[in-house]
């Protein structure tokens, strides 16, 4: 029993110091993993970079995303400023009557403190607009950004680099060799395939 025990042990032993020499000395499939990474990196063409504000500011998407943008705005801002003159209309007229006496002092009280509900109402509304557009601003750009990366995936045989950074102003990226931008290639196929998608 005891003899079979060291057997076992001396075999592992073995096992194991063969795993290690041929882990640690390159040969068998290590070497051969190591020949077909090095071949996909040859034929990788390492790193490059896009302008992110060029990009996007002079993406189709981001033109009709805006427009779309500013439409809801000035909408946004029509019924508030509608709202507003009401009530500017209201306080003039609480005003007006006060300083005549035509109101007693109850529907005066009734009148101001219709008028502060009204006030408080404005400023929910206008809060509440102002956080909808920011809220669909930070979306639309999301958007954006999101359809940029899919395309950038969608091409990446005829992208075939290692890395695609995105160089934006005050980003992290400070200098970068201008041979390595890429930004009008990808913005006029973003922009072929935004528009054909388009119609």
């Amino acid at each position: 029993m005891k003899n079979l025990s060291t057997i076992l042990l001396v075999v592992l032993f073995l096992a194991v110091a063969g795993i290690y020499v041929l882990h640690f000395t390159g040969t068998g499939r290590g070497k051969e993993t190591a020949t077909a990474e090095g071949t996909a990196e040859s034929k990788s063409h390492g790193i490059v970079y896009v302008n992110i504000d060029t990009i996007i500011f002079n993406f189709d998407m981001f033109a009709d995303r805006r427009n779309d943008l500013l439409t809801k705005q000035k909408n946004a801002e029509a019924e508030l400023n509608s709202k507003t003159s009401q009530y500017e209309k209201g306080v003039k007229d609480f005003q007006e009557k006060v300083n005549k006496g035509l109101v007693t002092r109850a529907t005066a009280a009734q009148m101001e403190q219709t008028l502060l509900q009204q006030q408080q109402d404005l400023i929910a509304l206008r809060d509440k607009l102002q956080s909808e557009l920011i809220e669909e601003e930070q979306v639309m750009n999301r958007q954006i950004l999101d359809y940029i990366t899919k395309f950038l995936e969608e091409n990446k045989s005829e992208y075939n680099y290692q890395f695609i950074l995105g160089k934006t102003f005050g980003g992290p990226v400070l200098y970068s060799d201008s041979t390595l931008d890429i930004t009008y290639k990808v913005l006029d196929a973003l922009n072929k395939k935004y528009r054909s998608e388009k119609k």
